[in-house]
């Protein structure tokens, strides 16, 4: 399969990967026809899709399998109306239906809108309306319904509220029943062309709410080197990524380029992280390709990963926040896996990559993935030099660069402000050293990534206002042993509450943070002062904040 994207298939250096990359993208790609159900037809018994959950239930699916239970999926939901272009959120957790319904959301030719579980009813609503979000398909939890439920009044374009159980309230539709009941499906003459939307992803940023990034066809297929060249992967690869089906590390990990290949996804499904519960699971159905964020390797190596086998593991990388270099090395020693790092966006593939051929730097992010024209340019617009900080980019005024989103959903405005003169400024501020390596410093936009989520200030800071005691209030992220970083709210207490300031308002604070939006993004940290400080035209300086925590922590 590799070999009818790619016009070479093989790389044995970065000199051969640079000058010899280079992607055979069809007119009309869908990655549900020209991949899965060619998959189907080729070797339809090969597992495809290895699924257990917590309480060691487990559901095998070959390619045969998601064919048949995609075209089932596709049938239903266009009964329902559900067709090309059509927004349809998907809010299933890790359950298997997670799998089969992008299939066939692809097969219909609709938009799908991955979310996380963790959205509040304010979330919800925020999303439909920008959107105008036609369907949304849940995992059957009371707390996931309750959430949509108090959102649906609110939501006009929402036709259909779907649950795939096992609470199928009144008023919602049943997607099991329905998917049983589904006539045959027959793939329609035309579903769409490369550069038509098939995926959409709400992103936080530091002023405004979540940023709607939308990306074509092109996007599944521009997942091949992530999975190829950096997960390592062949048809016998048995892949395992943490990440929940709502975040965008998802299909990076666990869809698109690893099926690509024809390696065999490996799910777990479970409620409650516990690093211990993941290594039994890798040991007991042989895991041999793993992918998470440095959070999880840190707890992993608190573990005895001598109790564990695995020897089946032959290859790991990580991404989402730098990695630590002791993490590096205790993992080396417990495995003998040397940890590769590698660097993307919500609005991009993998661009910058350590590839199987290098040797990682432990803290890198690696070297440029020569399917995008990377660069790093400094505040002037000229090119940084060696350990010279500046903002990494994608260079767009030569070739078209696969796996780049199309635009900021709706949002010409914001669009041209990172997008222009054939630049995509990333926000990520970096260095390279003279290997080519790069080297993260930080945000330019101050997004606070946590245990390998993004967490936008601005949505932090909109939570507590809304509560009485909070006057000002401004959010920063400090750096913890664990999550890399973690939420901190400086705030300005209303003058009736100054007397209440302690432990019992931190945890009040941090409960109404909660319950107002997604419960990850609560501050950890909150110090009460009496003023921020600002500029001259009244703008929180959160810099000075984040120097004088710096300080406080030498």
């Amino acid at each position: 399969m590799v070999e009818r994207f790619l016009r070479q298939s093989t790389f044995t250096s970065m000199d051969d990967f640079k000058q010899n990359l280079e992607f055979i993208v069809p007119e009309n790609f869908n990655f549900a026809y020209d991949v899965m159900d060619a998959w189907a037809e080729e070797a339809p018994d090969k597992l495809a899709l290895l699924w257990t959950n917590d309480k060691d239930e487990c559901r095998r699916f070959t390619f045969g399998d998601l064919k048949r239970e995609s075209d089932k999926v596709a049938s239903y939901l266009h009964s329902l109306g559900i067709g090309k272009n059509d927004m349809v959120m998907l809010i299933m957790k890790r359950r298997y239906q997670f799998w089969t319904t992008m299939i066939a959301i692809h097969k219909i030719g609709a938009i799908a809108i991955p979310a996380t579980f963790l959205l509040t009813a304010n979330d919800i609503v925020y999303r439909c309306k920008c959107a105008d979000i036609k369907a949304v398909i849940c995992a059957g939890d009371k707390q996931i319904l309750d959430h949509v439920e108090g959102a649906y009044p609110d939501c006009p374009t929402l036709e259909h509220r779907i649950s795939i159980g096992p609470i199928v309230p009144e008023g919602w539709d049943d997607f099991e029943a329905g998917v049983a009941q589904a006539s045959e499906w027959h793939r329609p003459e035309f579903v769409n062309r490369s550069t038509d939307y098939s995926i959409m992803y709400f992103t936080s940023g530091t002023s405004g709410e979540p940023k709607m990034v939308i990306h074509d066809y092109t996007y599944a297929l521009a997942h091949l080197t992530t999975a190829y060249l950096w997960h390592n992967l062949t048809p016998d690869s048995l892949h395992l990524t943490v990440a929940d089906t709502g975040w965008g590390k998802a299909v990076w990990g666990k869809l698109y380029g690893q099926w690509i290949v024809g390696a065999a996804i490996f799910v777990y499904d479970h409620e409650k992280f516990t690093p211990a519960d993941i290594l039994h699971k890798m040991e007991q159905y042989k895991v041999t390709s793993f992918c998470a964020p440095p959070t999880i390797y840190r707890f992993m190596i608190l573990e005895d990963l001598t109790k564990f086998d695995l020897s089946s593991l032959k290859y790991c990388t990580t991404a989402g926040e730098a990695l630590n270099p002791s993490v590096f090395e205790k993992f080396y020693q417990a495995t003998g896996i040397q940890l590769m790092e590698g660097f993307g966006q919500t609005e991009t593939t993998l661009t910058l990559g350590t590839f199987p051929w290098m040797k990682p730097k432990p803290g890198s992010m690696g070297v440029p993935n020569p399917q995008y024209d990377i660069d790093i340019l400094k505040d002037d617009g000229t090119r940084a030099k060696v350990g010279e900080h500046g903002q990494i980019v994608v260079r767009t005024d030569k070739r078209k660069q696969l796996g780049l989103f199309c635009e900021y959903y709706r949002n010409k405005k914001l669009t041209e402000k990172v997008w222009s003169d054939g630049i995509y400024h990333t926000g990520d501020i970096a260095y390279y050293d003279e290997d080519g390596y790069y080297w993260f410093v930080g945000r330019a936009d101050d997004v606070i990534k946590s245990s390998g989520y993004r967490i936008g200030p601005f949505e932090v800071e909109n939570a507590l206002m809304t509560h009485p005691a909070v006057v000002e209030c401004a959010i920063t992220g400090v750096p913890d042993d664990i999550r890399g970083m973690v939420v901190k709210a400086t705030v300005v207490l209303a003058e009736e509450w100054k007397n209440k300031a302690g432990e019992a308002l931190v945890k009040e604070l941090q409960n109404h943070v909660k319950h107002i939006t997604a419960p990850y993004k609560y501050p950890r940290v909150i110090e009460f002062v009496e003023e921020l400080p600002k500029t001259t035209s009244g703008k929180i300086r959160h810099v000075e904040i984040r120097n004088n925590d710096a300080k406080k922590n030498k």
